[in-house]
C-alpha cells in the first residue's frame, strides 16, 4: 500500500520481506483498513465516541480529559510541522519521565506521520549517540529537566537538527510555541503499515537494536492481550512503574486505557511507596509493574485489600511462583502473568486469573501462536525444554540489522528464552537461551557493563554476568582485575559501582563486585563467562587466582 512517508528513511531499511516473520491476522478484530493512523484511531475517535469529557490522564498536579489530550497532541503536532520542519517519516527523540506532556508528545508524532523513539530518562549521552545514530533521528522533544544529556549527545550527533523543550518557560520553549497554535490538526493519512515507533532495545553484545513497528501493529496489541485477557473497562484507573519507552509501558499505561476509555495516572517516579501512594490517592484499579515491586508491595498488603485496586499485572521478568503466592495471601488479589517481547511490541503468552497456574505464564494470548522448539527449530514434545518461537500480529523487524537472522527463523520469532510447555498448553519459563541479563525487568548487556568498567584507570580487565537474585531475579556481578598500585576492598567495589552508574544508565551498574588475579579465557583470548558463572553458583568468588569478594551494600535508589 502507499506509504505516507516522504522520508522512506524506515521503510528502505526493512527486513527483506522473506526474512520477517508470518505475521497472523485470524481475529475478527484484526482486519485492519489500508489507511490508518493510530494516533487518530485512538485518540481523536475517542472524542467521536463522546468520550471528550471523560477523563484520560492525571499526573503530578494535572488532570486532563481525552478532548484536552487532544488539543495538546494537535499543538505540538502543528510545533514539528510548522515550526521544526517535521516530514511524515522523520524520527522524532522522546526523552521524559512518564508525565501527561510525554503522552501528547507521542501522539503528536503519530498524527504528524513521525516515527516515535522514546528513550528511557536514565539513559546517559552516551546511549543516546548510539540510539540517533541508529535511527539518524533528526527532531527530538525533551522535558528540560533531562536536556543536559541530550544536549551532550546532540553536539555528537549532527543529524539531531531540530530540539524543543517542554517545561521550559522560556519564548524558546514548546508551551510557548503550541500557544501560537490552534487547538486542530488534519492528520496525515499513513497506512497501516507505514513504521511509528522505533523501540530500541539492548543487545547481547551491547549493541543496541531498534524494533519498527507499524501503525497497525499499535492496534493489534490494542486487540489481543488486553481485551481478550485483561479485559479492562472505561471505568478503570491504570498505574504501573513501567516507562514508556518500554513498549511494556507503553501499551499498559498510555494504549490499552485509551482504548477502552478509561484512565491513566502517569507517575514520573514509581517505586513501591510511590506505588502505593498512587494507588490511595488516585483510587487505581490496574497495577502494571515487575514481580521486584510486587514482592516489596506485599508487605503492605491490609492497604492494598483496603484500596481500590483489582487487577495486577506482572510482566518484564519471569515471576516466581513464590511471588505470586506471597502476592495472592498478602492482598486477595491474583497476579496476571505474561511475557511480552520488544520485538513483538508486547504481551504474547498469558493467562487471567481464573486460569492461572503456579509456576506457569500462561498459555498463547488469542491472536497469537507459541510452541517450544529445537536447534533446529523442530517443534519438541510437552514437557522437553526448548526455544520459545512465538507468530502472531506483530513480529520482529530489526532496523538494518543482520540480527534479524537470529531472532526470525522459518517465519518464527525465537525470543531468546527457554521455555517447556506442558499437557495442557500452558509454558514454563526456564531460563534465558542467550547471554541477556534480565534484573528487576531491565534488559542489561555484559559487554556494555563491561565497557563502562574498563573506562575506569584502576581496572585491567572484568567479565560481567547475571547471577540469581531473590528479589531481582537476576543482578549484575562484575569480576574485576585491577591494575598494579590498586587496592581492592569494598571502597574500590563502591568507587567503580558509581563510575558505572554515571557512565551508563544507573540500573546498569553491577550490584556485586568480586576482585581476581586473572579470569578465564579461551586460548584465543576469548572471555569464557560461562565459567563464571559456574564459580558463582560453587560458591567462589572470581574463577581467576585467587579471588577475593567486595560486595558493599547494594543501592536500591535506582532500582524501577
Amino acid at each position: 500500500m502507499a506509504s505516507a512517508h516522504i522520508d522512506t528513511f524506515a521503510r528502505d531499511r526493512l527486513p527483506p520481506v522473506a526474512m520477517q516473520p508470518e505475521f497472523l491476522f485470524e481475529l475478527p478484530e484484526l482486519q485492519f483498513p489500508e489507511r490508518l493512523n493510530c494516533g487518530a484511531e485512538l485518540l481523536d475517535r475517542a472524542i467521536a465516541r463522546g468520550w471528550g469529557d471523560r477523563l484520560c490522564v492525571r499526573g503530578a498536579g494535572l488532570r486532563w480529559t481525552y478532548a484536552d489530550l487532544l488539543a495538546h497532541a494537535n499543538r505540538i503536532a502543528h510545533v514539528l510541522v510548522g515550526d521544526m520542519g517535521l516530514v511524515p517519516g522523520n524520527r522524532v527523540l522522546l526523552r521524559a519521565p512518564n508525565t501527561p506532556m510525554l503522552a501528547a508528545c507521542w501522539f503528536a508524532v503519530m498524527k504528524a506521520g513521525g516515527i516515535a523513539v522514546a528513550t528511557m530518562p536514565l539513559l546517559r549521552a552516551k546511549e543516546l549517540v548510539a540510539i540517533i545514530d541508529k535511527g539518524q533521528v533528526s527532531h527530538a522533544l525533551c522535558d528540560l529537566r533531562l536536556a543536559d544529556e541530550l544536549q551532550a549527545a546532540a553536539r555528537a550527533c549532527p543529524v539531531l537538527r531540530q530540539v524543543r523543550c517542554f517545561n521550559d518557560p522560556s519564548p524558546q520553549g514548546l508551551e510557548a510555541a503550541m500557544a501560537a497554535r490552534p487547538a486542530t490538526f488534519d492528520n496525515i493519512d499513513t497506512a497501516a503499515d507505514d513504521t511509528c515507533i522505533l523501540a530500541f532495545t539492548s543487545g547481547t553484545t551491547g549493541v543496541p537494536k531498534a524494533t519498527m513497528h507499524f501503525h497497525r501493529d499499535v492496534m493489534a496489541i490494542c486487540a489481543c492481550w488486553p481485551g481478550h485477557v485483561l479485559r479492562p473497562s472505561a471505568d478503570d484507573v491504570f498505574i504501573g512503574s513501567p516507562p514508556m519507552a518500554f513498549t511494556f509501558g507503553l501499551g499498559g499505561l498510555l494504549l490499552f486505557p485509551m482504548a477502552v476509555g478509561a484512565s491513566t495516572v502517569l507517575l514520573e517516579k514509581a517505586s513501591p511507596a510511590q506505588l502505593l501512594e498512587g494507588i490511595r490517592d488516585y483510587g487505581a484499579t490496574v497495577l502494571f509493574t515487575a514481580p521486584t515491586s510486587y514482592r516489596t508491595l506485599a508487605a503492605h498488603g491490609d492497604a492494598i485489600r483496603a484500596s481500590t485496586l483489582r487487577r495486577c499485572v506482572s510482566a518484564g521478568e519471569a515471576l516466581p511462583a513464590a511471588t505470586r503466592a506471597l502476592w495472592k495471601q498478602a492482598t486477595g488479589i491474583e497476579l496476571i502473568d505474561g511475557i511480552g517481547a520488544t520485538e513483538l511490541l508486547h504481551i504474547f503468552i498469558s493467562a487471567d486469573e481464573s486460569r492461572a497456574r503456579p509456576g506457569a505464564t500462561g498459555t498463547a494470548v488469542p491472536g497469537y501462536r507459541a510452541r517450544v522448539v529445537d536447534a533446529e527449530g523442530r517443534p519438541v514434545p510437552p514437557g522437553t525444554v526448548g526455544r520459545l518461537a512465538v507468530q502472531g500480529p506483530t513480529g520482529c523487524r530489526y532496523l538494518d540489522d543482520a540480527r534479524q537472522a537470529q531472532y526470525v527463523q522459518n517465519g518464527w520469532n525465537l525470543t531468546g528464552d527457554a521455555y517447556l510447555m506442558d499437557e495442557g498448553g500452558y509454558f514454563h519459563y526456564q531460563s534465558r537461551t542467550d547471554d541477556m541479563i534480565v534484573s528487576a525487568g531491565y534488559n542489561i548487556a555484559a559487554p556494555e557493563v563491561e565497557e563502562a568498567l574498563l573506562q575506569h584507570p584502576a581496572v585491567a580487565e572484568c567479565g560481567v554476568i547475571g547471577v540469581p537474585d531473590e528479589e531481582r531475579g537476576q543482578i549484575v556481578k562484575a569480576f574485576v582485575v585491577l591494575r598494579p598500585g590498586h587496592a581492592e576492598g569494598p571502597e574500590m567495589a563502591r568507587t567503580l559501582q558509581e563510575f558505572v552508574k554515571q557512565t551508563v544508565a544507573p540500573y546498569k551498574y553491577p550490584r556485586a563486585v568480586a576482585f581476581a588475579s586473572s579470569l578465564p579465557r579461551t586460548e584465543t583470548g576469548k572471555l569464557q563467562r560461562f565459567r563464571l558463572g559456574q564459580a558463582d553458583a560453587a560458591g567462589i568468588a572470581g574463577a581467576g587466582t585467587d579471588p577475593r569478594e567486595a560486595t558493599p551494600s547494594t543501592d536500591r535508589k535506582v532500582a524501577p
